[in-house]
This record gives structure tokens, C-alpha cells and sequence, in this order.
């Protein structure tokens, strides 16, 4: 029997989905350091190059239980994809200091088809609010939970790394990680929150 980490992506998602939660530890290991390097290299700033993987993680983690992804071969690209739209997202819903009035224009600016607001804006703005909502049933988690949680995130850490960090083995690290999951997709469900976008 081939091992994880020789797997195809493809193979990782569905162990994952039924409920492999080591498949997709190596799936992420495979692609974090290119997703959050794609952040930072956007963003130049570390600590929201974490938000955004933090943010963009939860997605992709809740779009592959819901099924979402459909079996093509090329998960890498459809991951990719989620990415770069969350990365437009946050642009799109932070307010930028270089604003630039367009009053005393003859053109009207926010008539170009290139920077005009798209048809999928009240999508996007759910999207955000949904991730907001997210963030703050993290805040609920128990606490070991929720730590594991964010060294995974946040600091990048493996599962061995976080089961020294945490003093407890890496099967008990793997175990909160799984029941953080379950526990955001529950309490999401009780609140009417949908994690589906």
C-alpha cells in the first residue's frame, strides 16, 4: 500500500473526505508553503499574509467536506483559484489609502469595465461575512482546540511540532484538529451560519 505522501492529490481529497484527517495534513504540507508565499509576495505584510491563509484555509478545508470539489485532476489549479479570489476579496473590502477622486473627471472612472464593481459583489460580501463569522466561532472553540488550530495556521506548524509544543502526542494533536473542525461545521449549522460559498 503506497504511503500518504505518494499519493495523488486527488486520492488525499477523498481519503480526507471520509474522514482521513492525516490525508489532508499531507495535502496541505504539499501546497501551504506556496499559498502562503503567494500571500506574502502579494501583501508584503507577514501578519496578514497569516490572516489571509488562516482565512483561505478554513475555506478550502469546509469546500472539500461539502463535496465541492469535483474529482478533474487538477486540485492544484481549483485550490489556486480559491486563493486568487480571496486574495481579490481582500482587496476589494479594504479600504485603500491611495483613493483618487474622480470629480473633476470627464470620464467617469467607475464606468471602466476593468476596475467596475462585478455582478458577483453581494457573493463576495457574503463570503467575507461568512469568514468573519468563522473567525469568531474559532474565538468559541475549547481551548485546545483551538490552539492546535491556530499553530497550525498561524505559526505553520507540523502536527509533531504542535504535539511538542502542546505536550501531547501527535495523534492527540491530529484528534483536536479533526474535533476543531467538526465543532466549527456544528456550531455554524446551530447558529444558521452557511460555510458554503
Amino acid at each position: 500500500m503506497k504511503q500518504l505522501h505518494e499519493l495523488a492529490d486527488e486520492q488525499l481529497v477523498s481519503l480526507y473526505q471520509e474522514g482521513n484527517n492525516s490525508a489532508f495534513d499531507t495535502l496541505l504540507k504539499r501546497y501551504e508553503q506556496k499559498v502562503f508565499s503567494y500571500f506574502l509576495y502579494s501583501v508584503k505584510n507577514q501578519e496578514l499574509a497569516e490572516d489571509l491563509f488562516q482565512d483561505v484555509f478554513i475555506k478550502i478545508v469546509v469546500r472539500i467536506k461539502n463535496r465541492q470539489y469535483a474529482e478533474n485532476g487538477k486540485f492544484a489549479s481549483w485550490m489556486m483559484r480559491i486563493v486568487h479570489n480571496h486574495l481579490i476579496d481582500h482587496y476589494r473590502t479594504t479600504p485603500s489609502d491611495k483613493l483618487i477622486s474622480n470629480d473633476e473627471s470627464e470620464t467617469d472612472l467607475f464606468n471602466r469595465a476593468n476596475i467596475a464593481i462585478n455582478e458577483n459583489r453581494e457573493q463576495e460580501l457574503i463570503d467575507h461575512q461568512t469568514l468573519q463569522q468563522v473567525r469568531d466561532l474559532i474565538a468559541l472553540l475549547p481551548d485546545a482546540q483551538r490552539e492546535v488550530l491556530l499553530l497550525r495556521i498561524y505559526d505553520e506548524l507540523s502536527f509533531k511540532e504542535i504535539a511538542e509544543k502542546t505536550n501531547c502526542s501527535i495523534n492527540t494533536a491530529l484528534g483536536r484538529m479533526r474535533y476543531a473542525i467538526i465543532n466549527l461545521r456544528n456550531m455554524a449549522l446551530e447558529r444558521g451560519i452557511s460555510m458554503v460559498s
